[in-house]
């Protein structure tokens, strides 16, 4: 039996949620965000608490279960706060900025980088901190993986682009083995 399931999502007052056959819609001001369950679980809205069941006790549905309930409580908090991610860059020359909706990327490339931020997408740089905020999780953790993909840090000296929380594990160079 699920464990995370079981536990019901509360969305504050502030928060509309409506349902139509298999697909819940979260809204907050001008951000709207669908979660289709495309039949997998069932679920329940009452007052200000969405709960969700299992369909049957078939291992694939239980599973569904979980998965349905994390991804709503997800999307209720991605609206009520919002999620944050912060990518650092080191290495000489490295360096970001945002014009418009466009991030550019200097990373030791012969070219420029030019990542366009999606709707729902926000980025700010101070010095060599980019810092991604988005209401939506799953975009803004592809997001960040995208802009690391450019220039993944190194294990030698570290250049690169990587996530702030992240470590990286050092190699020696040629003249540690003498």
């Amino acid at each position: 039996m699920s464990r995370i399931g079981k536990k019901p999502v509360d969305f504050g007052a502030d928060i509309k949620v409506s349902a139509k056959e298999n697909v819940i819609t979260f809204a907050k001001g001008k951000n709207s965000v669908d979660l289709d369950t495309r039949g997998n679980v069932d679920f329940s809205v009452e007052g200000t608490v969405l709960t969700f069941a299992a369909k049957s006790e078939e291992k694939a549905h239980r599973a569904f279960w979980g998965t349905y309930r994390a991804l709503a409580a997800n999307i209720v908090i991605g609206l009520t706060t919002g999620y944050t991610k912060q990518l650092e860059i080191n290495g000489v020359g490295y360096r970001a900025a945002v014009k418009g909706k466009v991030l550019n990327l200097q990373l030791g490339h012969s070219h420029d980088i030019n990542f366009d931020l999606i709707d729902g997408l926000e980025a700010k740089v101070e010095k060599n901190v980019i810092t991604l905020s988005s209401h939506d999780k799953q975009l803004l953790g592809s997001a960040a993986a995208k802009i690391r993909s450019f220039r993944p840090p190194e294990p030698y000296k570290g250049k690169g682009v990587k996530y702030m929380e992240e470590h990286i594990v050092r190699k020696a160079g040629k003249t540690a083995k003498k």
